[in-house]
Order: structure tokens, then sequence, then C-alpha cells
């Protein structure tokens, strides 16, 4: 069979019609006409955004979802519908930078506003890392607390899987493995069924109580849970590992707007499984959410003790394995590219030292954090996602920059839709700011909410 060269800008098809010793089963023609020849691209592509996307409905943002339906009922589920197209607002703006630049935005700040910024982007970057994975961990060591599990053991085992993981030596096998994990976080649309409230619950608990620093707190904790800095980082240079193309473009559109919506269906979900369970009154006022354990016994008596607490350690250990591989990784490639080793994760820890090292370092001191910490597991999930809201608006705002001014004319992000994106991340970094610094201010000068 023979193959014909094409440039990566030229449209192609796929052709399966190969005997069986051929392993390229893949020829690029003409552009994919069919359907059953767009999903065999879809296919090919698929990988970055879905992953990125699972792993925004970590550990962290299913314990704020949990506190949010405890604490304050259904409102929050209008709150995460509106922010389906603002992540993928933004983590859309990252495919095009990574096709059209074959760059991460590391390299692109260092290339385009010098190694201050490019080293300031990265602190960001490594600060929330290291807030998401301690996250992680402490997601795990909740799940384990409830079937009994000491917090060092569930330490050890999670750093053990995510290190079995990394040491494979190939990206797209970590991807496959981390989304094979991810899709665990699907079982909270079925315990979400499992609590659905009645049309007049549902009514009754859609109160705003904007005045409210907890509430504000928790909204602030939201929006960090959807919008987070490592994400931008991590799908565009998952993009160029990928080594996606122009002619791939629409595809990963595609993947990130259909992984936008999973990841927001699943917040949703566990915001009404505790809403539905806890806040509406199917439990008593008295009962506490101060730890991973106390959700889920809080959701057991209404799904069933042996189905609830399954479902929700199903679920749990989805989100944080997830979340801690994309994010350890999202660390290493970030200090990769700003010290000029690279995304190495195709090699041996003996070719590529610096992206091991990193891996190791950010796990090691997530991991002493958690541990130090054991008491606090909840306050450290939320803390993470408050963590995420503040330092947001910094990346968001290198990725409009990016988009405006360094990609080519024809990609380049420019006119009405400028003005829109603009607009929508300004909102966002002004209202998840300001929630949380009126939260702070109400907390620790005016007393607290009511």
């Amino acid at each position: 069979m023979q193959h014909r060269v094409v440039d990566e800008d030229e449209p192609m098809i796929f052709d399966i019609n190969t005997d069986k010793e051929d392993k390229s089963s893949i020829i690029m023609q003409k552009e994919p006409s069919t359907l059953k020849q767009k999903f065999l691209h879809f296919l090919m592509v698929v990988g970055p955004g879905l992953a990125v996307m699972l792993a925004d409905t970590d550990a962290g943002c299913l314990v704020t979802a949990a506190q949010s339906g405890a604490q304050w009922g259904y409102c929050m589920v209008i709150i995460n519908i509106i922010l389906i197209p603002v992540v993928f607002a933004a983590q859309e703006l990252t495919v095009r930078l990574a096709i059209y630049t074959k760059k991460g935005q590391a390299e692109l700040i260092k290339e385009h506003y010098g190694k201050f910024w490019a080293w300031f982007a990265a602190v960001v970057i490594l600060i929330t890392c290291t807030g998401a994975v301690t996250s992680e961990i402490s997601g795990m060591m909740g799940v384990g607390e409830i079937f009994g599990i000491p917090y060092w053991a569930s330490a050890l085992i999670t750093d053990a899987f995510l290190m079995a993981v990394v040491f494979t030596g190939s990206y797209e096998r970590v991807e496959k493995i981390a989304i094979i994990v991810g899709l665990f976080e699907l079982v909270f649309v079925v315990t979400m069924f499992l609590a659905m409230p009645s049309p007049e619950k549902f009514a009754s608990g859609m109160a705003f109580p904007i005045t409210n620093p907890d509430y504000l707190s928790l909204v602030a904790a939201n929006i960090g849970a959807v919008i987070m800095p490592w994400m931008i980082f991590y799908q565009q240079s998952a993009s160029v590992v990928r080594d996606l193309k122009k002619r791939d473009l629409k595809m990963e559109r595609i993947e990130t707007a259909v992984g936008a919506c999973i990841t927001q269906i699943v917040m949703i979900a566990a915001i009404m499984t505790t809403a539905g369970t806890i806040w509406d009154g199917n439990l008593p006022s008295s009962t506490t959410i101060d730890s991973i354990p106390d959700i889920s016994s809080a959701i057991t008596p209404h799904l069933g003790y042996t189905a609830g607490r399954i479902l929700f350690s199903l679920g749990m250990i989805g989100g944080a394995m997830i979340g801690a591989i994309v994010v350890t990784i999202t660390a290493s490639w970030t200090l990769g590219e700003v010290l000029g080793f690279g995304r190495d994760l195709n090699k041996s820890p003996r070719e590529a030292p610096g992206f091991y090292i990193a891996y190791m370092t950010i796990l090691i001191v997530a991991t002493v954090i958690t541990c130090l910490l054991p008491n606090y597991l909840v306050d450290i999930n939320i803390a993470a996602e408050v963590l995420n809201a503040v330092l947001v608006p910094i990346v968001l705002c290198f990725t409009f920059l990016l988009s405006m001014f360094h990609l080519p004319e024809e990609i380049r992000l420019k006119g009405i839709h400028s003005i829109f994106i603009g607009i929508v991340f300004a909102v966002c970094s002004v209202f998840s700011i300001g929630a949380t610094a009126y939260s702070l201010y109400q907390n620790f000068v005016g007393g607290g909410g009511d």
C-alpha cells in the first residue's frame, strides 16, 4: 500500500481498507465527508481536551460542589451552567495557541514578554498545582478513611499509583489511563438521579444570598473549581506534545466543548446529590460535613449504605486521580518550558532527569502538606479552589494577550469576539477576586456571615 505525503494544512480522510499486517491504516487523501470518516478523525484527535476537562472536576471541585449543595441548595446549579461557555472559551484559545505556535504557554510568555513574566506565570502555576495535588491526595485520604484505611497508607498508595503511571514513559498511554480513571466521575450523575428533588424543592433552593460572605466564598470557590490556571497550561502543552495540526483544530474544539459540558454535568450532579440528601431536609439540621466521610455518610441514608459509599468513593477516586495525573504533569511541563528541558514525558528518567525530578518534588511536597493537616481535608479542598479563583485572572490575561497579538492574522482573537471574550474574562476575574476579598473581610473584620 502506498502513502502519499501531504502538507499538514491539507484536509484529510481516513481509509481503513488495509491488510492486517499494515498498522498504518490511516491515509490522508481529502477532506472527511462521511460521518464514519469524521468520527475516525475525532478519535485520532481526542485526548488533551477530554483529559483536562475530566481533571477539572477533581477532588477539590467535587468537595466544593458537595459543600455548595449541602449548604446552599440548588442555587449554584445556575452558576455552573453559566460557566460552561466560559471554560470552553478559555480552553479553546489554548488549542489555537498550541496548533499555530507549536509552543506551550510558558514558552510563549518567555518568548514575547521575557523571563521575568515567564517565571511569574510559572510560580502562579506551581502554587496552584501544589494546592491542587494537595487537594487530590486529601481526597484520596478521605476516601480511604471511609473504609478504615490510615491516612498515611492512602497517601502512599496514591503516590505509588501516580509514579507508576508517569514512569510508563509514554504521554499517550498516560493520557488514556487518566481518561479511563476520570470517567468514574460519571457515577455522580447516577447519584443525582437517585436524589432528584421535586420541582417545588428545586425552586425553593434557588435563593441567592449575595450578602452572605460564606456564600460568596463558595461562589468564588465554584469559579475557581471550573476555571483553573493549570488547565490552560496543560491543554496547550498536551496539544503540542500530541503534535496536533491545523486540520485538527475543528475536532479539538469539538472535543473541548464536549469535555466542558461533561465536567459541568458532573459538577452539577455533585451539587444536586448533596442538596437533595442534606439541604432539603432529608437529614437532621445538625448534620455536619466537616470531612469527606461526613459527606459520604450524609448521602448514604438516601442512596443506600452500600451503594452510597461505593458510588461516592468511585466518583471521588476518579476525580482525584485524573486531577493528580494532569496537575503533576502540568507543573513539570511548565518548569521544563521555562528552564529549557522541555516536555520529556516520552523519555526515561535517565534521559530526562529534570522532568522527573520536578514531578517527584511537587508530589512529595503535596503529600507532606496533606499528611501534616489530616483534620482539615475539606478545608484544604475548598481553599485550593479559592486559590485558583484568585490566581486565574493572571493566566487568563496572558492567554488573552497571546491570542490577540501573537497568533497569525487568520486565527487571531479580534473584533467583536475579542471584546466579548475580554469582557467575560474580566467579569469572572473581578467577581472571583471581589467575592473572595469581601468574604475574607467579613469573616476577619466584620465578624462572619449571618
